[in-house]
């Protein structure tokens, strides 16, 4: 794949990259529609009073009575969408006139990860009441009325980081005082187990597709990533392909098709610190219908692991260690923790993190598409953790 100009793709080169590496409908839309785009113009800053005009012409459409949309401003957090509060006053059904405080999630240029918002949407809404998640309200899935595809959820009170304790970025170094450690623990498996355990086959999820039990599900995680990674990186490196080859080689099977949220760590939930009680599972945006290995060995990606006071104990997003989490899984879900399944989809979220980081990361800045630039170049500084994670990893295995 080197030789190619990555900044301007042809034609020819995309549907090489579409024939090679088959994955979701939606996915390869929205990797497609990243390619053709990428010659574009450049990241334009957009004003509050745009994304005020444009979420008022997308209300116009789905709401009959008169409303006001106020109080805009911008939201922080998170590396990749552009995210904006306000209220909006309005005719809710089944409530009356009320008004309604509510997130605009809007995709920027190009971003560190691309992904669908109609898929994000329809999940949220298919969760609601399954787990805590924000509500959905509408979708602009193709940017018909914003400048890019946006999701409009509600708005849920909580921190992703406790107020007197150590964090990073992304959630990256949170530790939790243990007083909040062991509950906030307890529900994040709960959550994970109500997910993975979700009838989705009953919900609206049109823009997803699910795998046959074996080893397809495999299959097409590889494929997503690999693309990924072949679309964006800068330079090549053999230990990469040496996982993919690996992967390729020893295919998982699949025995239970989960609702997989793909990045479930520390820093995707909102939790409130006086009682401890989490209040909104985060960032759907990389979720699929696959294996539930993947999100069950996803904390134990290097730059989620914390080296506790003991100088030996590694806590998992600053939650609980590797053994208590799969031993509490099982516990809440009946389903089995498969120990080859583990080492796999360790390897395959090393794939997927490299490819975000190292290959997106490096291309969306490198484009000058990203309002979140100097944000990419501090996640970039995390794939030499990665590559050396991968490397012990691989050893263990080959």
């Amino acid at each position: 794949m080197f030789g190619i100009d990555k900044n301007h793709p042809t034609e020819a080169w995309i549907n090489h990259l579409r024939r090679t590496f088959p994955c979701d409908r939606e996915i390869d839309r929205i990797l497609t529609r990243k390619l053709l785009r990428r010659a574009g113009p450049a990241y334009a800053p957009v004003n509050l009073e745009t994304l005020v005009r444009g979420v008022e012409a997308l209300l116009r459409k789905h709401l009959q009575d008169d409303f006001r949309v106020f109080d805009p401003g911008w939201m922080t957090g998170g590396a990749s969408k552009l995210q904006m509060a306000f209220s909006l006053d309005w005719n809710s059904p089944g409530v009356g006139r009320t008004v309604t405080r509510l997130v605009l999630r809007m995709e920027p240029a190009a971003s560190i990860v691309e992904t669908s918002r109609l898929r994000e949407f329809q999940l949220i809404r298919a969760l609601r009441g399954c787990i805590p998640v924000p509500q959905a309200y509408w979708v602009d899935a193709e940017g018909e009325f914003l400048p890019h595809p946006a999701i409009i959820c509600g708005f849920v009170e909580g921190v992703t980081q406790p107020s007197d304790g150590a964090a990073g970025v992304s959630g990256v170094g949170t530790t939790f005082p243990p007083s909040a450690r062991a509950a906030l623990a307890r529900q994040f498996v709960e959550c994970m187990g109500a997910m993975h355990r979700f009838n989705w086959q009953e919900a609206a999820l049109d823009a997803f597709d699910a795998p046959a039990l074996g080893a397809e599900a495999a299959e097409r995680q590889i494929n997503w990533w690999q693309r990924v990674w072949e679309e964006d990186v800068h330079e090549d490196i053999p230990l990469v392909r040496l996982a993919i080859a690996w992967m390729r080689q020893n295919l998982p099977v699949l025995d239970h098709v989960s609702l997989v949220h793909g990045d479930y760590r520390t820093g995707n939930f909102l939790y409130d610190e006086a009682s401890n009680r989490i209040t909104a599972v985060l960032d759907w945006e990389t979720a699929h219908l696959g294996d539930r290995h993947e999100d069950l060995v996803y904390m134990t990606n290097a730059p989620y692991k914390q080296l506790m006071d003991d100088g030996k104990t590694y806590m998992l997003g600053g939650l609980m260690t590797e053994a208590s989490l799969y031993e509490a899984y099982e516990k809440v879900t009946g389903l089995p923790v498969i120990p080859a399944s583990l080492k796999f989809y360790k390897i395959l979220n090393a794939l997927k993190v490299l490819s975000v980081v190292h290959a997106s990361g490096y291309r969306s800045s490198r484009c000058a598409k990203t309002h979140q630039d100097v944000v990419l170049a501090w996640v970039m500084g995390f794939a030499p953790v990665v590559l050396d994670d991968l490397r012990c990893t691989l050893e263990e295995v080959l």
